[in-house]
């Protein structure tokens, strides 16, 4: 059985549907191929369940799968370690022995560069697994404590956006993926700065009043759009978009959901909020509001609902920006139990989150039956992540919520979180939900174009990914159909 080559060859199709579509004439075709016949479907069926004891043969079919978009994925922990070792060999950072951090030139008593790991295999093995869940074995150190951790560790090497941007979404489009969602940021530092400038305010209004006074904000606004045109055309420059050998991700629409840190004081993180609104109303590329750290962190515990307030405030005051949230990324033990009792709820009626990250604890939450019958009311999607929740939280196979969110019919789908991090990739996530919950084929097809269902991309940038995506599920389909 041979695989479906990279996303190049399938996409042919895909690509020819929207731009027939962009033409006028695609309304027909888009309607007559819907759906391929039940025959087809069925006898993909049957195939899936003749290898779901093959793992080399269960991996290629996963891999080959259409699967929209991985709307929960985090820029700089997506990259692999390797490439961000590379990026601090390149840019000749330091580091410490001890910790294993990475920092600035020149090195100084107790670091060493950078660059030793290339002829220094011990040296590169230490740093590879302190900047990764590469091999982790809990012990003195939690798998929650060692992830966390990471970040700070290689952080000075993750500045190079453009083309961290190019990596994810080369490996996107080898993914069969149609689109890219992506957590970042950009000018936060400088929005923190400003936030503790204003000073915090129990008066949102007033508060926000402050922070765009003067056109300190706007000054905020234009230089994020320009650091976003410069990563944009690195990336693009990176992919060789435009050039006879182009990078098939070239072809996917990218956008950017802005992640404020919640782990800062109130009036910072109400001036990252603020950001991120801002810029949605002026830059399409940007879509989306989130929150990102340790939601057990003891800050993030205490302004819980301080932050979903402010949210709930802001989204009253602007038209474009969509809110997605990390919540109920909690298990017990982690937190006191009255903490597992209302993150989920207050995100989604006070926030008005429009989609959950993780929402792990929603079975210790209050009246949980309750809300689960209101997500799935309000079709408010769980981005579901099964190995980060296993690294992270030791929430691992039947003990995760996936299958009580999908009883509950509340929409799901399936997401990476940390790919680079982590060690995993999107196919990955599906052969683990495959192996641990028996999908069939119709719940991975269900669960692929929830994620475009549900992202964040303009509705004509949706439609178009839609299309590609269904193209691409006859193509899958005529391959593995009659394998």
């Amino acid at each position: 059985m041979r695989a479906l080559g990279r996303r190049g060859g399938l996409i042919t199709g895909a690509v020819t549907l929207v731009a027939v579509a962009a033409l006028g004439g695609g309304s027909a075709a888009a309607g007559a191929r819907q759906d391929a016949p039940a025959s087809s479907e069925a006898r993909v069926e049957t195939y899936l369940d003749q290898i779901r004891s093959d793992p080399g043969r269960l991996r290629e079919f996963l891999h080959d799968l259409p699967k929209g978009a991985d709307i929960h994925t985090h820029l700089t922990g997506a990259a692999p370690t390797r490439q961000l070792l590379a990026f601090a060999e390149r840019d000749g950072l330091c580091i410490n022995t001890t910790t294993v951090t990475a920092t600035s030139p020149p090195c100084t008593t107790g670091q060493r560069p950078a660059a030793d790991a290339k002829t220094d295999l011990l040296f590169r093995d230490q740093i590879l697994r302190s900047w990764s869940m590469q091999a982790f074995t809990p012990g003195k150190e939690t798998g929650h404590d060692h992830f966390f951790a990471t970040f700070a560790k290689w952080g000075p090497a993750s500045s190079h956006t453009g083309e961290l941007l190019a990596g994810f979404a080369s490996e996107a489009a080898d993914q069969h993926e149609s689109a890219l969602e992506v957590f970042s940021s950009t000018q936060s530092g400088a929005a923190r700065a400003l936030g503790t400038q204003a000073g915090y305010d129990p008066d949102f209004a007033a508060m926000r009043a402050k922070l765009l006074a003067n056109g300190a904000m706007d000054k905020l606004v234009t230089a994020a759009r320009g650091d976003t045109d410069s990563a944009m055309t690195t990336m693009r420059s990176t992919l060789r978009c435009g050039q006879g050998d182009a990078d098939p991700a070239c072809a996917l629409p990218v956008r950017f959901d802005f992640q404020a840190q919640r782990t800062y004081a109130p009036e910072a993180v109400f001036a990252m909020m603020v950001l991120a609104f801002e810029l949605a109303e002026q830059d399409s590329r940007w879509v989306a509001v989130n929150l990102v750290a340790p939601e057990d962190d003891p800050v993030a515990l205490r302004d819980y609902r301080l932050h979903m307030s402010m949210l709930g405030f802001l989204r009253k005051q602007y038209r474009k920006a969509h809110i997605t949230l990390h919540a109920g990324e909690l298990a017990p033990g982690l937190v006191p139990p009255a903490e597992l009792k209302y993150h989920i709820r207050s995100a989604v009626e006070t926030a008005g989150a429009e989609r959950i990250g993780h929402g792990v604890d929603i079975a210790s939450e209050t009246d949980s039956a309750g809300l689960l019958r209101e997500m799935a009311r309000k079709n408010v999607l769980v981005e579901i992540n099964l190995t980060s929740n296993c690294q992270i939280l030791v929430v691992c196979g039947k003990k995760h919520p996936f299958a009580l969110y999908r009883k509950a019919g509340v929409p799901v789908t399936l997401s990476t979180d940390d790919e680079g991090v982590e060690h995993t990739d999107l196919t990955s996530e599906y052969v683990r939900a495959v192996t641990t919950f028996h999908l069939h084929y119709r719940d991975l097809k269900t669960i692929a174009r929830a994620s475009l269902a549900y992202s964040f991309l303009q509705p004509d940038a949706k439609a178009a990914a839609q299309k590609a995506q269904q193209a691409d599920f006859t193509a899958f389909e005529d391959l593995f159909g009659n394998a």
